[in-house]
């Protein structure tokens, strides 16, 4: 294997697009409805105190929303809702428009058929380049084990039978 130099914006997509991620889409309920986006960048931390991660990109303009609720919902995508981790990404849009939630223990969605849920409140933010590394108390969670989970790798959503 060559190894390459280049560290560049489009370099860095290609190369860690290797790496295959879940997705999840975050949520909150606003003063204005509720608001959400996916994410891709989404990880457990610690288990005590019990915190998970994510990286909202700078240019979000949903994320300062959730920022200012202070708490949230982690919602891990089944491969069923592909449809879903589309409609979140796109800026600009009605995202909850026909889409079945239920409130969180703290008022976050969770959405119908969700892979597993985490509910959270606003724990640490720090600097990431050009996103926001937030982290996230755990205040509830569940699961649901008759699904498989929605991945992203290589630029696309595909199911584990993709990767086989």
């Amino acid at each position: 294997m060559k190894a390459h130099l280049e560290v560049s914006p489009e370099r860095m997509r290609e190369v860690l697009g290797h790496f295959c991620t879940g997705l999840t889409i975050i949520t909150a309920s606003t003063e204005d409805g509720p608001v959400g986006f996916t994410c891709q960048s989404f990880s457990s931390l610690s288990l005590e105190p019990a915190l998970v991660s994510f990286s909202p990109a700078r240019s979000s303009s949903t994320w300062p929303n959730i920022r200012a609720v202070g708490r949230f919902c982690i919602n891990i995508l089944p491969e069923e809702h592909r449809e879903l981790a589309g409609k979140f990404a796109r800026s600009g849009t009605n995202k909850f428009e026909g889409v079945r939630y239920t409130p969180s223990h703290l008022g976050s969605p969770i959405l119908d058929s969700s892979l597993a849920w985490i509910d959270c409140e606003l724990y640490e933010e720090y600097d990431g380049g050009d996103h926001t590394i937030v982290l996230g108390q755990v205040k509830a969670m569940s699961t649901r084990s008759e699904a498989e989970p929605l991945l992203f790798f290589k630029g696309s959503y595909v199911g584990l039978g993709a990767l086989v």
